[in-house]
């Protein structure tokens, strides 16, 4: 009966919250539902393209509602450059004490990582790690979201349409819905505008946002809009990384 309620809630949520959602994608959500219990709601499961991922979150919910005994987490020197911010984990769960381990590998490095989390490619290499290991213990079909890589760079190419140059923004002309969606975002998730900024220049890899280009305040604003959705806490700590360090010592 409590499986029933959640993949009612669950398909609920989806159709509301990514209208058109095709029949597959319903389908597969009511079978990940059924299988684990994970719960759109509480950020256990993410749709991007069409398919559905798991998060880091909801695996540690399923895996302490199933009374996990405990995960362990150690590098791998042999495929990790820490000089080249090139990392590579081991992660074993124990399902129960008497468990021999699910074992699962992650790696992160500059080219596989979204720009958001560039510099902290250690933290999503054990990240993937752990994911993959309880993914195995407790048979999660879908991928997790962490584990995915960038999706910027030298993937682009087949047949498709070219992008054209990217263009300056001249200003602050980003175009006016692109400014309304980020103030939106500011005022809906409690964000300090003048830290958005400062991680809005360093994303962009600009001296100032007068410089950067439309295409790139754009992704930012997605970017945020994604990180603002899946973990407003972790979104709130690489915000005040951008605190001047004379108002962290006042």
């Amino acid at each position: 009966m409590r499986t029933h309620t959640l993949t009612t809630e669950n398909t609920k949520i989806a159709k509301k919250k990514w209208p058109g959602l095709s029949r597959l994608s319903i389908q597969a959500l009511k079978l990940l539902t059924d299988a684990s219990a994970l719960s759109i709601a509480t950020g256990d499961l993410m749709l991007l393209d069409g398919s559905w991922y798991v998060t880091h979150a909801g695996l540690l919910r399923l895996a302490r509602r199933h009374r996990c005994a405990g995960i362990s987490v150690e590098p791998v020197p042999d495929f990790s450059q820490p000089l080249q911010s090139r990392w590579a984990f081991k992660a074993t769960v124990f399902k129960s004490t008497a468990c021999r381990g699910f074992v699962g590998y992650g790696d992160a490095d500059p080219s596989n990582v979204s720009s958001l989390v560039r510099g902290a490619e250690m933290r999503v290499a054990e990240t993937r790690a752990v994911n993959r290991a309880l993914r195995k213990a407790y048979g999660v079909a879908a991928s997790s979201i962490e584990e995915l890589g960038s999706f910027a760079g030298p993937a682009q190419a087949s047949g498709g349409p070219q992008k054209l140059p990217p263009q300056p923004c001249n200003g602050n002309h980003a175009g006016p819905k692109v400014r309304d969606r980020l103030r939106e975002l500011i005022r809906r998730h409690q964000l300090d505008p003048i830290l958005v900024k400062a991680y809005a220049v360093d994303f962009c890899g600009t001296k100032s946002l007068k410089e950067a280009t439309r295409e790139q305040v754009e992704n930012f604003v997605q970017q945020l809009a994604d990180w603002a959705e899946k973990d407003r806490n972790a979104l709130l700590c690489q915000l005040n990384s951008y605190i001047p360090k004379q108002q962290e010592v006042a």
